[in-house]
Parts: structure tokens; sequence; C-alpha cells
């Protein structure tokens, strides 16, 4: 039997001093530490490593203080387009979502795409359909609306820059989560609502498998979060495993 572990993460980056203060450092650490316990309680409880990255990654798509879900920033047109991916180390199968805009957890349609269908992305109204069929939750443009990110889109909209959430601008960016449970088997999961004013139609690097997203049990679990389109053009993820396989 494997010792289980789980790491996560809502965003790597820098938040200013002048931006932060005791109180909504503890709403960011704690938000964080109920993440990571649930996928935790998975693990110790003899639970598989891709129900355990999805239930945390879930669970921060719900939490309006990340880039994912509830907290996803908007696009130039003042929209939301969210991408997902979740990848089994055990076998390398793999699903993920692109530009959802009603969809309340991608994550949960992503594994639903890796589970139910013989493909690994979908993305469109397609994607939608399949959520329906299968009793994920949608949302209204409403739920996905948070004011902090709203103010985000309007002053990088003013300066006609496209931002990383989790730039000394914004707050924290994609989430993601990697775990490995007791039976030595691998997983992880990605998701974000992408870069702040970005061009409504872009995908980055969350929902490409190998680029921002991958696990594979003869080497590791990994989960990106930074400007996507330079971990696509490095295929990021796939090459920290194989830098593991030697």
């Amino acid at each position: 039997m494997n010792r289980p572990a789980i790491a996560i993460h809502g965003g790597a980056g820098t938040i200013l001093k002048s931006q932060m203060n005791e109180e909504k450092e503890l709403l960011y650490r704690n938000s964080l530490i109920e993440a990571i316990n649930i996928g935790w309680r998975i693990l110790i409880e003899g639970g598989t490593a891709l129900d355990a990255v999805a239930e945390s990654v879930r669970n921060m798509e719900d939490n309006p203080l990340f880039n994912a879900g509830r907290g996803s920033v908007f696009t130039s047109d003042g929209t939301h387009e969210m991408d997902a991916a979740i990848m089994d180390g055990r076998d390398l199968n793999a699903g993920a979502v692109a530009l959802m805009c009603n969809v309340k957890n991608p994550i949960l349609l992503a594994r639903v795409v890796m589970e139910n269908t013989h493909h690994v992305m979908l993305c469109g109204d397609s994607a939608v359909k399949l959520a329906v069929e299968n009793n994920v939750d949608l949302a209204d443009k409403d739920y996905f609306f948070t004011q902090s990110r709203y103010d985000q889109y309007v002053n990088a909209s003013a300066k006609d820059k496209i931002t990383l959430d989790h730039s000394s601008e914004g707050g924290h960016g994609t989430v993601g989560a990697v775990a490995v449970d007791k039976s030595g088997h691998l997983a992880a999961a990605t998701s974000t609502g992408g870069m702040t004013n970005k061009k409504p139609g872009r995908i980055g690097d969350s929902a490409i498998i190998g680029a921002g997203n991958y696990a594979n049990n003869k080497t590791c679990a990994v989960s990106c979060t930074g400007q996507g389109e330079y971990f696509m053009r490095g295929v990021t993820a796939f090459d920290v495993s194989a830098m593991m396989d030697f």
C-alpha cells in the first residue's frame, strides 16, 4: 500500500502587499485549506486520486476567490469562457472541455468527456449538450459575475492589455490539483477562466493534455498555471513527465 498525497494550487504568482491584508490573506488561506482537505479526506478513506483531484478542483471552481468556475475572469467581450482538463495516470485516459460559458463546474464535465465518450476534448454547444445529458449543472451568466473580476476587466480593457489574473494586478489564477492514492495511482486536474480581456475563442493550456495538465503512473502528475501560450509551445506538462522517465 502506498502513502497517499495531494497538492493543489489556486494560481501561482504574486499579490502585492498593498493589495493584501490579514483578513484577505486568511480568506485565501482557509479557502485553499478547505479545498485540499476535501481531496485529502477522499484519499485517506481509500478513494482514488482521480476523485480527489476532481473534488478539490470542483471546490475551488465554486469559490469566487479563484479564476475558475464562479470566479472566472472576463473576455474582451465581457463574457466568460472556461477551460478544464483531467487525466488518469493509470491508463493515460483524459478529458477536457474548452470555451465553457454556462457550465457550473467545467472539471466535472471534463471527467464526463473522459469517462463517457471516445474523445479527449469537446467545446461549444456539443459540450453543453453532453453536460445536460449527464446531469452536470449549468448556470446563467450572473452566477459567474464577481465585482473584482469585472473591475480587472474594465481596467485591462481601458489599457488595451491582456493580463494574468495572478499578476500583480490580479489575485489568483488557474486552479489545479495532483494526487497519488493508496494504490499508487496518479491523477491531475486543472481548471481556469483564462486571462483577463483575452480574445473570445482563445483556448489556453489548461484544456490541452501535455501542455497544462498531465498524469502518468510511471512518472508524475502535473498541473500548470501561468500564461498558457508558453506552456503550449513547450508542451510543458509532458516535458516534465518525460524528464522524470529517465
